[in-house]
């Protein structure tokens, strides 16, 4: 593994799992929400967040985390591991609430700065519908990836494989 992808639902870990396998395998970290988002959580012109990947994607060795699946094939022709993080809805939905609850107000250390975790009812329906607006995309592209696929249906699944790696 020496460029890897972890995707999966806002509130699955991405973010925490990316964090700690980087700590594990020395490979630098990326987390597309800091690198996407301007400040009050503005998306930047398309050209710049193209232009922007493409520098992040350059590296040999690299752990992106997030989906932004308008540049999911960019990023996998580049990867050659994709770890998916597979959870229930109720349970990425229940962690993005616990997160607003806890860190509202305040920037996460893998987002952008000036982009505070707030309320936001679209973002919570996203997420409670992600498997059933998503999922089958994120298949078809998982499909005819020349990669490695490791998929966790579990947190204590992705545990356990970062335990391995300790």
């Amino acid at each position: 593994m020496h460029r890897v992808l972890v995707i999966g639902s806002p509130g699955a870990g991405k973010s925490t799992f990316a964090r700690d396998l980087a700590l594990r395998s020395r490979l630098p970290l990326i987390h597309l929400d800091a690198e996407y988002h301007l400040p009050g959580w503005t998306e930047p012109q398309e050209a710049a967040w193209q232009a922007r990947l493409g520098e992040l994607l350059a590296g040999e060795r690299w752990i992106v985390d997030g989906n932004y699946g308008g540049s999911m094939d960019r990023r996998l022709a580049r990867a050659d591991t994709a770890i998916l993080l597979d959870y229930p809805a109720w349970l990425c939905l229940w962690r993005v609430i616990k997160r607003i609850i806890t860190l509202h107000g305040k920037v996460r250390p893998d987002a952008a700065p000036g982009c505070p975790e707030c309320l936001d009812r679209e973002f919570l329906l996203y997420v409670a519908m992600f498997r059933a607006n998503k999922q089958a995309a994120i298949e078809r592209r998982l499909s005819s990836f020349g990669g490695a696929v490791i998929r966790f249906r579990h947190p204590r699944d992705a545990r356990a494989f970062l335990a391995a790696r300790a």
